[in-house]
């Protein structure tokens, strides 16, 4: 073709890069790579390995080593050996080696996005300017935490082993998100990249050597599902960190239940990418072209169901399939072109089946008319208009290059059609008028909303989800908090809990003392609905009084409840500390009261018990205080923009209270959570439930709305069970047994929520343990708004 013919046609021709050095570093291994345990290269125990290929040809590329499980424990060994002195080493010389590995990546980086394309399929563009990038960037960011740990995280220490498994979609990048904040804070890890996209990996073990990073720091352990869940159920790992599909997230939440193991999960989605009627239709293209084929749609948060205003959703839809055309699918190693392959055969054809679905169930297929390279794991961009919200291509994750769409009418509609998934991770919102975007951005449940822009990410700036997209985040200040635990914790006691005492037939004639409390339920007093009671009882045995005992169905009313009470998580943070301080007068009023209560109870001095209730009337001041102080941040990522973290209650919130102290417990616990803009499900402590039950009292001449708190004494281990297994229960904090632990895990693996349970003892006294910013950010999620910015 002539230049004047090139000229003409504007069309692209192909302008591959060299594999050269990527082939000669292919030819090094052997034939067969290793694992890297405690800074060396090991054969596998098994001598077992399988075939890694390039999606683009089906060509064999290497022999990927299969660790078993005692290369796991060889490895896991080698990371505790480690630890200790890498922990110890002071937060510069950490940050120096983060630094160096951020500097090998750069001067590599070439050799790096060649390998990932080869290995993975997607464009070399990308990996070349997206990818390694954001992989330097990440050890640079996290070098400045190691750095800066000693002042700005001097009460916290870093967790110890943790085994980190993760996906093939961003192989070296997701790599850097789970090593670099775990070595930064002082911890070693296991990792197992994807059983698809291991080579990246094992090339970044040997940067590690190149940087003389002490033996066992970080340890690569290739292999299948097997090698993964070999690291799940190690006994020496503290942490783990996983990114994949929500089935296998779950699958990990119910084996950890009651290892005492740190968990985050970040998942699958199906993110909604909403156009308003007033958007910049054509960039608004281009954002979906970046949301949807960016990496073969193989995206956790891709963008993948559009919502189009009615008004324009016919000429949005023509400028979309006219952009369809010119996009060019082939050879990852082709610069000029916009799609790569998928990642293997298997995933391919559950591209096809799901597309096929979708027509089958009424969608009309869009495509362009270039065809695909014949040969390798090609699928072309594909948009199905005409979905039904409740169509299967717009409930389950096709993780390939398909965009569903759909119309809405309001932003009213638009945001009930992008929250109706179980996945919360990512939104996009298109608009020119930016109240309407920020209007918009804090209604969607999700943990992670980008404004006139896509797949936006820096490693300052958190990335998470909410629902069954996961818990916790990767990334920025609150990405640390995966990474470390308070130092008072690692020196804490398990929690004993004694038998309850038994009744003696003796009454206490207290005549303040109501023998028939009733359960607290949506701003009433309400009776079990087992009619049922059960007494609570004295040291000595003598009868104090008596409770409802609560049931399921009393569970599914509180839970109920506290769904209608949504409007409190809106409420602006000043009205929400005024009803706090104004729950604290009222008890401060009738604090000899409860000082007797407590005592009659407890057998404590009054003395003690009023000492108590003061404490808990300060605790209420704390969090009145924090109720609209405990903000987010303005990030300033390396773009055009910015990024809103804001904290977010989790919605509907269960607390199980720790049995002691009976009405410090139950008042640290339910404060920051309403703080924070949750409606709670408290089930108090057995055996001082009549303080929560006193309590409700306050709560009535306290202004607080029907269905924030709710109360339900009864058993406390079946409660807690209940609320754990509830659907519409969004997180759980239980104080308490290990055992009981172990079952409130388990029993939330059905919609991943979020639980905190604790199985030491807390010196509820004390500010340092008793409240403070460890009950507010585990009573948040971080929500990150990007709001780019400029022509």
């Amino acid at each position: 073709m002539s230049i004047a013919e090139i000229l003409d046609t504007m069309e692209y021709g192909p302008a591959p890069e060299s594999d050269k050095e990527a082939r000669a570093w292919l030819k090094g291994l052997g034939g067969e790579t290793k694992l890297f345990i405690g800074g060396q290269w090991r054969k596998a125990k098994s001598g077992a390995s399988f075939e890694t290929t390039a999606p683009a040809t089906g060509e064999v590329l290497a022999r990927i080593a299969q660790a078993n499980a005692a290369d796991v424990d060889a490895a896991v060994k080698a990371a505790a050996r480690a630890q200790p002195a890498w922990a110890a080493l002071p937060g510069h010389q950490r940050a120096r080696y983060l630094y160096a590995l951020a500097r090998l990546v750069q001067r590599h980086s070439r050799l790096f996005a060649v390998l990932e394309s080869l290995d993975n399929g997607k464009p070399v563009r990308e990996s070349r300017d997206i990818d390694i990038p954001l992989v330097a960037r990440h050890f640079y960011h996290h070098a400045g935490w190691a750095q800066l740990m000693e002042g700005e995280l001097a009460d916290k220490e870093p967790l110890g082993v943790c085994g980190q498994i993760i996906p093939w979609n961003f192989p070296l990048l997701m790599l850097a998100w789970k090593i670099a904040p775990a070595i930064a804070l002082g911890n070693t890890v296991v990792l197992k990249p994807a059983e698809y996209t291991s080579l990246t990996a094992l090339l970044f073990a040997e940067m590690c050597q190149k940087a003389g990073l002490p033996e066992g720091v970080v340890n690569i352990v290739t292999g299948d599902g097997a090698t993964g869940e070999e690291i799940v159920n190690h006994p020496g790992v503290a942490k783990i960190a996983f990114t994949g599909s929500t089935e296998v997230g779950r699958k990990i939440r119910e084996a950890t239940v009651g290892s005492g193991k740190s968990l985050t999960l970040e998942l699958g989605g199906k993110s909604p990418f909403i156009v308003f009627d007033d958007a910049d239709l054509d960039a608004a293209v281009e954002g979906v072209v970046d949301a949807i084929w960016f990496n073969q749609g193989q995206v956790c948060c891709a963008g993948s169901r559009l919502l189009v205003q009615e008004s324009v959703h016919d000429r949005f839809v023509a400028k979309l399939t006219a952009r369809m055309e010119t996009l060019r699918v082939g050879d990852p190693l082709d610069k000029a072109i916009d799609i790569g392959a998928i990642v293997h055969p298997v995933q391919l054809e559950r591209i096809r089946a799901l597309v096929e679905t979708g027509v089958r169930e009424g969608a009309v297929l869009h495509q362009p008319r270039a065809a695909v390279p014949a040969k390798g794991c090609f699928y072309p961009p594909t948009l199905l208009t005409g979905v039904h919200p409740a169509a299967t291509v717009s409930r389950e994750e096709i993780f390939g290059p398909v965009l569903v769409s759909t119309t809405f009418r309001t932003p009213a509609e638009a945001v009930e059609l992008a929250n109706n998934t179980e996945y919360g991770l990512a939104a996009t919102i298109w608009s020119e008028t930016l109240s309407l975007a920020l209007d918009i951005a804090p209604k969607l449940k999700c943990g992670v909303v980008w404004v006139n822009g896509t797949n936006m990410f820096d490693a300052g700036v958190g990335f998470g989800g909410y629902k069954e997209s996961g818990f916790g985040r990767e990334g920025g200040r609150e990405g640390l908090a995966a990474y470390c635990k308070p130092k008072w914790l690692g020196r804490a006691k398990p929690v004993v809990e004694l038998p309850a005492p038994q009744p003696n037939g003796e009454v206490l004639s207290a005549g303040f003392i109501d023998r028939t409390a009733k359960l607290y339920i949506g701003g009433r007093q309400a009776r079990p609905d087992g009619g049922y009671s059960r007494p609570v009882v004295s040291p000595s045995g003598a009868v104090v009084g008596e409770v409802g005992e609560g049931n399921r169905k009393d569970i599914r009313n509180a839970v109920e409840a506290a769904r209608k009470a949504a409007s409190w998580s809106t409420a602006s943070e000043h009205g929400r500390a005024q009803i706090l301080y104004y729950i604290a007068e009222n008890l401060e009023a009738r604090a000899a009261e409860f000082a007797e209560r407590l005592a009659a109870m407890t057998g404590r001095r009054k003395a003690a018990t009023a000492r108590e209730v003061a404490a808990s009337v300060s605790r209420l001041f704390s969090y009145g205080a924090w109720a609209d102080k405990f903000e987010g941040a303005v990030h300033r990522p390396p773009l055009r923009g910015v990024a809103l973290a804001m904290n977010e209650p989790l919605g509907i919130l269960a607390i199980a209270c720790p049995e002691a102290p009976g009405l410090l417990g139950f008042v640290s616990a339910f404060a920051p959570a309403v703080a924070m803009g949750n409606r709670v499900v408290v089930v108090p402590s057995a055996s001082q439930a009549l303080a929560a039950t006193d309590f409700y009292q306050v709560l009535e001449t306290s202004d607080v709305p029907a269905g924030v708190v709710n109360i339900v004494t009864g058993e406390h281990a079946e409660l807690a069970l209940e609320l754990a297994k509830h659907e519409e229960v969004d997180g759980i904090w239980y104080f308490g047994n290990s055992q009981t632990a172990a079952n409130v895990e388990k029993a939330s693996a059905g919609n991943l929520k979020q639980v905190w349970a604790e199985t030491v003892q807390r010196d509820w006294f004390s500010a340092a343990q008793g409240e403070g910013r460890e009950f507010l950010a585990r009573a948040t999620q971080v929500k990150n708004i990007w709001v780019p910015y400029g022509e």
